[in-house]
């Protein structure tokens, strides 16, 4: 592989973006479940949500090197304009085509949507800069989690099933609630891992703020949520079938004893992995429930 290609891949945190895939799956087996499955608008709400993944990212990996929080004493994965590897101004000019690319596939969805959805673009677009950019970055004001369970779970899940059925269903708020609390444990293991080096850059996330201990509850009420919406759903669609995510219990709870020992840089990573595994077998599983049930 080229390898300024292989520096761009790193550069998109391949770990991150079932974040961005895995609402779309779920939206879209909603959507078949009811019946009203489109392919187009499924796809066009795919890209559009691995373009705001990607873009948020690059954004991230900038601005958290011009504040100071991507430092040498950081445990994780290597960032990309820290190490030098790509140019800062290369990072920002990169970061603003993939936005661009977000949008454009965006206004594809507006025939299926309507022209709101040109608003929650514009939205998702400036909060994916906004994020780690500008003067109130919602990560370095303990705000990340909200931002990543409202537009990588509710949005995300809602508005991808509502261009194919033409509505928003209690069904979707749950599947948008299962999926953005487990997004947002992507978010909580990071923070729970950058606590020293998120403290020197004035970078005040929740873990930082209330300590790792707070942070491992956190982690830990996520995954119950998911759990708790998946129940409801099976409830309410009276199908054995959506308890297949429970497959992915073992390992949730695995990571969640793991996370209130102190590991080192090696260990977070790899449980950064697990994290999402257990995001997309959660996921999958689930949209196979919604299928056959």
């Amino acid at each position: 592989m080229n390898n300024s290609l292989r520096l761009w891949i790193l550069a998109m945190r391949p770990k991150t973006l079932p974040a961005a895939v895995c609402p779309v799956l779920v939206g879209s087996a909603l959507a078949v479940q009811a019946n009203r499955f489109q392919f187009i608008p499924a796809t066009l709400c795919l890209l559009f949500a691995l373009f705001i993944q990607i873009g948020t990212n690059f954004a991230n990996d900038y601005y958290d090197y011009i504040k100071g929080a991507d430092t040498e004493e950081r445990q994780g994965p290597k960032r990309m304009t820290a190490s030098g590897l790509i140019p800062l101004n290369r990072m920002k000019i990169m970061t603003a085509v993939i936005f661009f690319m977000a949008f454009l596939f965006g206004v594809g969805l507006l025939p299926f949507g309507g022209w709101w959805l040109l608003l929650v673009g514009i939205i998702s677009i400036m909060l994916g800069y906004g994020y780690t950019a500008g003067p109130f970055p919602l990560s370095y004001l303990g705000l990340g989690e909200i931002f990543v369970m409202i537009f990588f779970g509710w949005v995300a899940v809602c508005c991808t099933y509502l261009v194919q059925a033409g509505n928003i269903s209690f069904l979707s708020f749950l599947g948008g609630t299962a999926v953005g609390a487990l997004s947002t444990n992507l978010l909580v293991i990071n923070n729970h891992r950058d606590v020293e080096t998120d403290i020197k850059a004035d970078k005040k996330t929740l873990a930082v703020r209330f300590g790792r201990g707070f942070s491992a509850f956190e982690y830990r009420v996520w995954f119950l949520v998911a759990l708790i919406c998946t129940i409801v759903m099976a409830i309410a669609l009276k199908s054995v079938w959506i308890f297949l995510p429970l497959i992915s219990l073992p390992l949730a709870i695995k990571l969640s004893k793991m996370i209130g020992k102190p590991q080192t840089g090696k260990v977070y990573i790899a449980m950064l992995g697990k994290t999402s595994i257990v995001m997309v077998l959660y996921c999958v599983l689930l949209s196979i429930g919604l299928i056959f049930s």
